[in-house]
């Protein structure tokens, strides 16, 4: 399993022994108040965990930890292995928000896709009222590219979400 290093962060796999530290912030109202999922009841957590320990071929979910504590997750998923492109999200604990680690870890997936797994070009989405995730995604070098309307149904609502996307500068083999 691959292990990403950056000045402050491991991005590491996840374990069983996750568990309660995902529950932590994904159990949140605030943190999940833009995802798709949650918050979580504990039955999710862990079934999230165990999927993210053994995951699906063309995802690659990672912990984030900063000294020694488990602080959220960031995940890449390959969309398209012919045209090289994939798909990357994140989410931190409410007590590291405002820190700058989420952008250390989209850099750091965006680094590992371009360069390691061989991308072409990454994307993401966020709520368009998410306003700390649009700067993440900004800092982390992906260009807003669309507003996609009533693009997923959250907890009975439609809801909006921009497209950012980042290419790789590499030359095509």
């Amino acid at each position: 399993m691959t292990e990403l290093t950056t000045v402050r962060l491991r991005l590491r796999p996840f374990t069983s022994g996750d568990v309660q530290a995902v529950h932590a912030y994904a159990s949140d109202p605030e943190v999940t108040r833009y995802m798709d999922w949650g918050p979580n009841t504990p039955a999710e957590s862990e079934a999230f965990v165990a999927e993210a320990a053994a995951p699906a071929d063309g995802v690659q979910p990672f912990a984030i930890e900063h000294e020694g504590h488990l602080i959220g997750a960031v995940e890449l998923r390959v969309t398209g292995r012919t045209h090289a492109r994939g798909e990357f999200g994140y989410t931190l604990a409410r007590s590291a928000w405002g820190r700058g680690f989420a952008t250390e870890a989209a850099t750091a997936v965006l680094a590992y896709a371009f360069d390691r797994v061989g991308l072409h070009r990454v994307a993401a989405t966020c709520d368009p009222a998410n306003t700390a995730s649009r700067r993440v995604l900004e800092k982390a070098g992906l260009t807003y590219e669309g507003h996609l309307k009533d693009y997923l149904r959250i907890r009975g609502e439609w809801r909006d979400r921009l497209l950012y996307a980042a290419l790789s500068t590499r030359p095509a083999c």
